[in-house]
């Protein structure tokens, strides 16, 4: 069996869930489905990272302990996963004892192979973004204030710390890159590291003194690991590393894919892999950085007062109208903008009048037409058959473009499917066909319906409910809905009982 394993980022507790956190998940949950449609056994994973400076801070100016401060921010980030309908397998906390296990394991293991040394930091730190800065990276402020390319301002800091040897790394950084060549998605991000990293890399200070508020280094009690060694080592610690013989392990480490926001691509395609094979395991298969959003054109920030709760966007618009509308509109690694305008204008013209007006033309008709039952159909004319080969022929179109993370080229593979259904069920005009030739009708609405069933079960990784609705309308067995009974397989039966047709997509009014 084909294993799929895909991760979020764990998500850092400072602060409430936003657009941002929403898109990833809803990203990684609509690959986690595809791939469980197509048979893989899928493994996905979110989470929380609750250590550093930040989160003491936080958990300070919120007159709390970091620990209680992290449980009550924590379970936000696990109560949206909810409200996103997301169906991750684990929510792994930086604070349980079985990651810290694993980072300390992996701490032994770098200093085992001689890829840790004790030495003193002195450099430019942004507490904002947990991460070292090189002074030629900065901009001085005419107050004299140093500011990381993220915007965040920087502070000197000078102590005793233990480094990875990420200087040793470069060469073989590069020919990894070189022979992974799809390992850094999209491409503009890979040439991005990939001239970072000839630009030379500077061993990594990967330990604090300064705060207590982290996973203690073993044997080192005045010293907590860096925010960032602690937070990657997610992703094998919920496997179970270091068993890296454990059955879960060796199913799922092979073919992880970690998406995130381009902003810590560096940490994802530089640092980790570069731990990885210090500690002698080998680096996930993908990592994916996608863009950012604006609202409205305008950069999103606190200041500006205009971050997007998905929370609002639910409550607005819908569930399902909310994931098509961020992965359809533009492609995945691109940086997009959210209008109301934009996503009033997906949802009554792709889903009102789209899928929503071909499936209620459809089913009403067999409902009225057909006394509710599927259609039988006589020999498929060569209309038919145009139409019925372009739906069988567009699920491995579809999930050519899943395995590329294309979210918005399956959308509008789908799409054009939808259009040539209208255009068939206009030329073919079955309600007219019922005065003339019954059993034509009958074979035109058995084409439509068929279409429709393969529609639906492609839409499922994108809109799990309002899917299974049209589905629920077709009378489609719970076992028949993966995608190898999209490709050819007649699944709709001649007789079968339907209910009444209802709208699972109306049109979306404004208030005034």
């Amino acid at each position: 069996m084909r294993t799929f394993y895909i991760t979020t980022p764990i998500y850092y507790v400072n602060d409430i869930p936003h657009i941002g956190h929403a898109y990833t998940s809803i990203a990684c949950d609509v690959m986690a489905r595809f791939k469980r449609l197509s048979g893989d056994k899928v493994f996905f994973l979110s989470g929380t990272d609750e250590h550093g400076l930040k989160i003491k801070k936080s958990a300070e100016k919120a007159g709390m302990e970091p620990l209680e401060f992290t449980n009550q921010v924590s379970q936000r980030f696990r109560d949206l996963l909810t409200a996103l309908n997301c169906s991750n397998d684990d929510f792994i906390r930086t604070t349980e004892v079985r990651h810290k296990k694993a980072c300390q394991a992996l701490w032994d293991k770098l200093v085992a192979n001689g890829d840790i040394y004790l030495g003193k930091y002195s450099g430019w730190y942004a507490v904002r973004d947990e991460a070292y800065y090189a002074e030629d990276e900065l901009t001085k402020t005419a107050g004299s204030k140093m500011i990381a390319p993220s915007g965040a301002e920087c502070e000197w800091v000078e102590e005793e710390s233990y480094f990875f040897k990420l200087s040793a790394w470069g060469d073989r950084l590069l020919d990894f890159y070189e022979k992974n060549p799809d390992f850094i998605k999209p491409v503009t991000r890979r040439n991005e590291i990939v001239q970072f990293v000839k630009s030379g890399l500077h061993d990594l200070s990967v330990s604090r003194t300064a705060i207590s508020w982290g996973i203690p280094v073993p044997n080192e009690s005045r010293h907590v690991m860096y925010v960032w060694l602690d937070a990657l080592t997610n992703y094998i610690s919920a496997l179970g590393y270091p068993d890296i013989e454990s059955e879960k392990f060796k199913d799922f480490w092979p073919s992880a894919v970690h998406v995130m926001g381009k902003d810590i691509i560096r940490f994802h395609a530089v640092y980790w892999p570069a731990f990885l094979m210090a500690a002698g395991v080998a680096p996930p298969k993908k990592v994916f950085a996608h863009g950012w959003w604006t609202n409205e054109g305008q950069k999103i920030s606190k200041s500006l007062g205009n971050v997007i709760d998905p929370y609002e966007l639910i409550a607005d618009y819908g569930l399902d109208q909310m994931r098509y509308f961020l992965l359809r509109e533009v492609p995945f690694g691109n940086d997009g903008d959210f209008s109301k305008d934009s996503m009033i204008r997906r949802m009554n013209s792709d889903l009102a009048n789209g899928i929503g007006n071909l499936a209620q033309r459809t089913l009403s008709l067999i409902a009225k037409n057909c006394e509710g039952k599927v259609p039988a159909h006589s020999d498929f004319s060569e209309q038919d058959n145009k139409l019925l080969h372009a739906a069988y022929a567009l699920p491995a179109m579809f999930s050519e473009h899943m395995n590329s993370f294309a979210f918005n080229k399956a959308l509008d593979s789908i799409w054009e499917l939808i259009s040539a259904a209208d255009r068939y069920i206009d030329s073919e005009a079955p309600w007219s066909l019922k005065k003339t030739d019954i059993t034509r009708m009958q074979t035109v609405l058995f084409v439509l319906a068929e279409v429709i069933r393969i529609i639906s079960l492609l839409l499922q990784p994108f809109m799990p409910t309002s899917a299974d609705a049209l589905l629920n309308q077709l009378s489609v067995p719970s076992d028949k809905r993966s995608l190898e009974h999209a490709s050819g397989k007649h699944v709709l039966t001649a007789g079968t009982p339907l209910p009444a047709p209802t709208g699972v997509f109306p049109r979306f009014n404004p208030p005034k």
